[in-house]
């Protein structure tokens, strides 16, 4: 398990560390031209980089799953700290999903282009939502650690 978990540990540190880096830039770049000149070189190169990190972190986190054998206890009807735990953040990483996939497609059709009210909300929606399930995720990450 050790080059998955390090792996998988890199991912979150990028996966984590971009959403916040976009984070504060969204909050800290409030003047509308500046965004304009910014987002669309930033935004594919960002959009792929988190997209990389993504999968590794899907793909790690599935082989520690398996290979642990967890994946069985998971689907089972056993309590513990443990599988509770892992089980809450595997249903924060599927909403997380969710709202990536929306988010990736409306910045793959807007981009240079003017968003409409509704791509608006719902991109800057889903990204403030990735942003805060990303930190409810990481605290799953550090109880299961915590007790393990």
């Amino acid at each position: 398990m050790g080059w998955a978990l390090h792996l998988h540990l890199l991912a979150a540190i990028s996966w984590i560390g971009g959403s916040i880096f976009m984070f504060v830039l969204g909050v800290s770049l409030r003047d509308k031209q500046k965004q304009k000149e910014v987002y669309p070189h930033l935004g594919p190169i960002f959009g792929y980089f988190e997209l990389v990190a993504l999968i590794l972190l899907l793909a790690t986190g599935t082989y520690m799953i398996v290979d642990n054998g967890l994946i069985y206890q998971l689907s089972s009807d056993t309590d513990s700290e443990v599988l509770d735990s892992l089980r809450k953040k595997l249903w924060l990483v599927g909403v997380l999903l969710i709202l990536t996939v929306i988010h990736f497609v409306i910045a793959l059709k807007t981009n240079t282009k003017e968003r409409t009210p509704v791509q608006n909300l719902f991109s800057r929606g889903s990204s403030m939502l990735i942003f805060l399930l990303n930190l409810w995720v990481l605290h799953y990450a550090m109880v299961i650690r915590d007790i393990l």
